[in-house]
């Protein structure tokens, strides 16, 4: 008679498909998403992404304010990355009201929004590690991203929602004299020096990242091969920025569609070619170097000059259309504006950078295992106000 150990007993385990609701408040997401995942097991069969519940309507709450005071709403959109928000929106009305802004007010509008990508991404530096189970990256990053906000906090007086450019140049900062007399300053004293400072502490803070992250064995297991992304597809979703360049598309719109004056800047465009979500992060790692590059060329760079051009009291567009777009920390960020005539656009729409980013989760997530879902998410950067919108 046989032992049992000895019976070669051959049962084939099915199990029956799963749905499971991630979110709408789950810890991995940038915000409130909600996704419907089908689960085979711990492999994802499909997934539909529920988007809208954060919807603040900033696109028809545009349509009853004027040109001035839509600069406070965009600034909102990707929270993180404020001012950088600001500059395709201004450079639109500028547009569409045919103002020639100085050349010194481009340069600060330049160096702002670098300072403005830094702090994105320093934000993606500390809470990806995180995401993946590695503790320690965030505060050690966040320490340096405060050094950043300061800076942006010196000139503009606000940390995330600085709502600094105008229609024609930059916001003046006022000192010293009455309110009938006031004197009209430029930066803060002394912003240039710390700037300076504060580059070589980024360029820092990325070399310990090469030691905490970018080489670490278990970062390495759960990103590099996982949630790949081809050229050919990051292209047909509408991929832009840091996402697309991972793929090994090389666009970016700071040289391919200068505007400010970035057409006067010598820096690289970072490709990665393996689309997965290691590449994502390292090529945010290597632009953060390379906006510390920029900035000090532009402080080498900058003129003296007025702060603003000349602009009428009430801003009054003719009517008109027109389509202006930045290189958006986390891609093409645009605003597409009609006017009517009057002080307050007729219609705003706006090309929000992580609403496109996010269209590639049902085509990436079905066939991935549950914990790689989580990597590859927090790999996109995306926030959900900037979705939401």
């Amino acid at each position: 008679m046989m032992h049992r150990s000895e019976v070669a007993v051959s049962v084939e385990l099915q199990t029956p498909d799963m749905t499971i609701n991630i979110g709408p408040q789950h810890p991995s997401t940038h915000g409130v998403l909600r996704l419907i995942a089908n689960l085979d097991g711990e492999r994802i069969r499909d997934v539909e992404p529920v988007i809208g519940y954060m919807h603040r309507g900033y696109e028809k709450l545009s349509e009853v304010r004027t040109y001035a005071q839509i600069t406070a709403l965009v600034n909102r959109i990707d929270w993180v990355s404020g001012f950088a928000n600001e500059v395709p929106f201004i450079l639109g009305v500028e547009k569409l009201l045919g103002i020639e802004v100085p050349e010194r007010a481009q340069w600060i509008r330049l160096i702002l929004s670098e300072l403005a990508r830094i702090s994105s991404h320093l934000v993606f530096m500390s809470s990806y590690p995180l995401e993946l189970g590695a503790t320690t990256p965030l505060m050690h990053t966040l320490r340096e991203r405060e050094y950043v906000l300061e800076l942006i906090e010196s000139v503009t007086g606000g940390r995330f929602h600085p709502n600094f450019t105008r229609v024609g140049g930059v916001k003046p900062n006022y000192g010293g004299g009455s309110q009938t007399k006031k004197q009209s300053m430029d930066l803060p004293a002394g912003f240039f020096k710390q700037t300076l400072e504060t580059m070589d502490r980024v360029d820092q803070i990325c070399d310990d990242l090469d030691t905490l992250v970018t080489g670490n064995e278990v970062i390495m297991m759960r990103t590099q091969g996982v949630g790949v992304i081809p050229a050919d597809k990051a292209l047909e979703y509408g991929l832009t920025g840091p996402n697309l360049r991972a793929s090994g598309v090389d666009y970016d719109l700071r040289r391919d569609d200068p505007y400010l004056t970035y057409d006067q800047i010598d820096f690289n465009v970072v490709t990665r070619d393996t689309g997965d979500c290691y590449a994502r992060y390292v090529v945010r790692q290597d632009e953060i170097r390379e906006s510390a590059n920029i900035i000090r060329q532009a402080i080498d760079m900058i003129p003296a000059g007025p702060l603003m051009a000349k602009v009428p009291r009430v801003l009054k567009a003719p009517p008109g259309q027109v389509y202006t777009r930045a290189e958006n920390p986390k891609g093409e960020f645009g605003y597409y504006l009609v006017s009517e005539g009057g002080k307050m656009p007729y219609r705003l729409k706006i090309r929000s950078t992580s609403f496109s980013n996010l269209t590639i989760l049902p085509w990436i997530l079905p066939g991935q295992l549950v914990p790689d879902l989580v990597a590859i998410l927090g790999s996109l950067d995306f926030v959900l106000g900037d979705v939401d919108r």
